[in-house]
């Protein structure tokens, strides 16, 4: 399962209304530990396929966004239901580490 590209245009269909839970990455170009975020958050995406949506958001070209939930350090997990934040997760983490956090989550949700 591929990530989605997550704008205000498309934010309310793929996130407040999405069926499951949803992962955001909030990053930036520049952030050098958002860049070695960007493959292990894509890579993660195929191990959830029907359990939990992998989205990303430029804190760049969707500020408005970034704002709306209060991000302050990047890279920054944001898993939601419903369109409300869970938990987050804020800087860059090794897959198996990654996998851990969000299975923790994943459990709470249940």
């Amino acid at each position: 399962m591929a990530t989605i590209k997550i704008n205000k245009d498309n934010f309310q269909e793929e996130i407040t209304n999405s069926q499951i839970p949803v992962i955001i990455d909030f990053w930036a170009s520049w952030c050098g530990p958002c860049q070695m975020m960007g493959p292990v958050f894509e890579e993660l995406s195929n191990d959830y396929e029907g359990k939990l949506k992998f989205a990303k958001i430029s804190t760049e070209d969707d500020p408005e966004l970034a704002n709306q939930f209060q991000i302050q350090g990047i890279p920054c997990l944001i898993i939601t239901k419903d369109g409300k934040e869970i938990d987050r997760i804020t800087g860059f983490a090794p897959k198996d580490i990654l996998k851990q956090k969000i299975d923790e989550i994943m459990k709470v949700l249940k």
